[in-house]
């Protein structure tokens, strides 16, 4: 699974827009302030099954998230299940802010265009919220990985307007790091109980009923990203 779309670009941003780019504050987790960052968070139930799934948001330049929390709503600073357990610091030199069709950076002006450009990284926070909530939350077609994807190509992230879940959800987990080990233990004991118990009450075949589980859903979202394009926001 790739983490980007278009591996081989890279994005240097000009010396006046590296100026424009202030320092940012520090990612402090008790006050929930996480600038730049993407967060994650267990979702109840579906994570004790599968610890992989979880929830997304994306914080602006300040720390504070926003996330795709339901339907036609956008939540600012209170993520939806409860406290960040993972993130990832985004390099905002690694996005591409054109003031217009000249001024693009990136490699794929054209597409970045129709994805939707950006001045800021807040303001491609603020267009990507715009456009969510108007739209309805599905687990499997319209989710918080969405958005964030959605942000993300708004951003041209590292040269790429294809972010999706999948390859959003591979960046979390292949770099983002743990918040501490309380955030790692309520993310991963649940599933531990739930598989214990399972063992016990089922026997081993509990354990394959739920690796088939986990591959029918990774499977609708290859099917929903690359095979069926438009299936899957």
């Amino acid at each position: 699974m790739e983490l980007e779309a278009t591996p081989d670009d890279e994005v240097f941003s000009s010396n006046d827009e590296m100026e424009e780019l202030w320092p940012l504050g520090e990612v402090d987790p008790k006050r929930a302030r996480f600038p730049c960052c993407i967060v994650w968070t267990p979702l109840p139930v579906v994570s004790w099954l599968a610890p992989y799934i979880g929830h997304v948001g994306i914080a602006r330049e300040d720390g504070t998230v926003l996330d795709f929390a339901g339907s036609n709503l956008v939540s600012v600073d209170d993520l939806a299940y409860g406290s960040a357990a993972r993130c990832l610091q985004l390099d905002r030199n690694k996005c591409c802010f054109p003031a217009n069709l000249a001024s693009h950076v990136c490699a794929r002006s054209h597409e970045h265009s129709e994805a939707g450009t950006a001045m800021s990284w807040d303001d491609a926070l603020r267009s990507g919220a715009r456009r969510f909530e108007h739209k309805c939350y599905n687990l499997f077609t319209c989710n918080s990985h969405s958005f964030v994807a959605d942000c993300l190509n708004r951003l041209a992230y590292g040269g790429s307007v294809g972010w999706n879940v999948l390859n959003l959800a591979a960046l979390v987990w292949l770099r983002g790091r743990w918040l501490d080990r309380a955030a790692a233990a309520r993310s991963f004991l649940p599933f531990a109980a739930v598989s214990c118990v399972g063992v016990l009450m089922a026997g081993w075949s509990f354990l394959l009923g739920m690796a088939a589980f986990s591959l029918l859903l990774i499977g609708w979202f290859v099917l929903g990203v690359y095979c069926l394009k438009g299936l899957v926001g």
